[in-house]
Parts: structure tokens; sequence; C-alpha cells
């Protein structure tokens, strides 16, 4: 059983060990038992990897391959579970499937999917799942979970997103029938205020975050306010600590007035058009 809130572990990608160290302290004080990292989070499974001697019991980890052919895929599944220094990984996700022909390519013949496969049956694996983040990944999920009995999907979902019809409507689909068959839902960009509009990065995030305490309250409970699924929190370990306070005060979700006015107030918008 997994908490609400998943860490994002691109958070990691280029933190020193000791900030990996104290991002650790504050996922246990918070009780957040699942980590989801990926192979090209640049160092986050090595700062994952010195945690799993004491804390393995206490996290589901999660990693992903960007590989689409077996032999590259199964080379980087071996190569994460080195870096994470343990035997077993809870969950290899298929990342970023978004392309019609890397889709056929991972999920084809001598495809990625074969690598995920295999080590599930060697027990270096316990479940697979697919990722990724376009106007058009709700249709795409649809798709490779009717492919395959994929355990688990994850894409963006937060409010301006949902006023797009279109993606609207693919996620609706897309939820409904992972309900139906039991297929976990994460999903991401919950406190996304838009693409950066400048090249002066305040944070590590590859979008502009929301970072007032009280928008992200609403952003966050807004998200996990909804029933069955998941947020990853942020790709920031300094926004990470507002994330998580953030859900561990919800109480009911705040009602769409709320977030339009958080709308409004941040000039929010979708990340894709």
């Amino acid at each position: 059983m997994s908490t609400v809130t998943i860490f994002g572990a691109a958070a990691l990608s280029r933190a020193t060990q000791a900030e990996a160290d104290r991002t650790l302290d504050l996922l246990l004080e918070y009780g957040v038992n699942h980590i989801d990292t990926a192979a090209s989070y640049g160092d986050a499974e090595l700062r994952i990897g010195p945690w799993m001697a004491k804390h393995r019991q206490d996290f589901f980890l999660a990693t992903k391959t960007g590989e689409r052919t077996y032999t590259k895929a199964k080379a980087e599944i071996h190569r994460s579970l080195e870096r994470l220094r343990v035997d077993q990984i809870d969950m290899i996700q298929l990342h970023y499937l978004v392309h019609p022909d890397e889709w056929d390519t991972a999920l084809g013949p001598d495809g990625a999917l074969e690598a995920c496969i295999e080590a599930r049956t060697q027990g270096l694996v316990r479940f697979i799942g697919v990722t990724g983040h376009s106007r058009t990944i709700g249709a795409m999920h649809r798709r490779s979970i009717a492919r395959f009995d994929f355990d688990s999907v994850l894409l963006p979902y937060n409010y301006p997103m949902m006023q797009d019809n279109e993606y609207a409507r693919d996620f609706e689909a897309l939820i409904a029938e992972c309900e139906a068959r039991n297929i976990a839902v994460q999903t991401i960009k919950g406190i996304t205020r838009g693409p950066w509009a400048t090249k002066d990065r305040t944070h590590a995030t590859w979008y502009e975050p929301l970072v007032e305490q009280a928008d992200i309250d609403i952003a966050v409970q807004w998200v996990i306010g909804r029933p069955y699924i998941f947020l990853d929190t942020v790709g920031d370990i300094h926004l990470l600590p507002k994330v998580l306070d953030a859900a561990a005060r919800f109480t009911e979700r705040p009602d769409d007035e709320a977030m339009r006015r958080v709308v409004e107030a941040e000039r929010m918008t979708s990340l894709f058009v």
C-alpha cells in the first residue's frame, strides 16, 4: 500500500549525497513510503542507493527505463539494480512512451517490454508500469494497457490541463478503465504554473512551479482529493517540504472556484499546447 504522495526522485538528479540524505529524513518524517526514480534522472539512483542498506523495507522502490529494445532495456535494468544497490526493484516502468514509432518498438518483438517481463520472471522486478507526459498521453496509455496488462500508468494531472477538453476526455476514459482493471494511476505536474517564461530558472523543475504555500496547498489538495490517484511530489528538493506539508494537512478537496482563483492570480497555463 503506497502513500498517496510518491517521492519523485527527479529532485535528486543533481543533489549531493548530503542533500539526498536530508531528503530521506524528510520522507521518513512524513511517512512517504514510495520512491519513483528513473535511469535517466542524473545521479538520482546513485543518491538513493546508500539508503537501501538500512531502509529497503521502508519503501516501494520504482525506477524506469527509457530504452526501447530488449537488449538495451535489459542492460539498463541491471544497471539500475547496481546503482540502487538492491537485488529487486518493486516496479520497472517504460519511461515516456509517447511516440508511436517508439511504442511499436518497445512493445513489439525484441522490445523493451520483453526485457521487463523477463526481469519479472527472474524476480528482479515485481511490477511493470508505463509513463508519459504529452497532450495525447491519455489516449496512448489506453493503447498501452490494451496491448499489455500494465500494473500502473503515470501522466500529468492538474486543474489547467483538465480545462483542455481533449486532454480531459482522454484522462477520464483512462481513469475509468484503470479503476475497472485495478491499474494504479500516478500523476505528475500537480503544482505546475506553466512553461518557464524566462531563462532565469529559480528551481530545478523543467516547468515553472507554484512557490507560495497557500497556492501549493490548494493545487496539491485538489489533486489528491480525487479518489484513486497518487501524486508524484515535485522535482525540486527545496519545494518538496511545501508539497508534503500541503498533503499532510489535507482534509477535503478544494472546489474548482478555489482553483480558478489560483489560476487567475498566478496566470497558470497548461504545459502542453
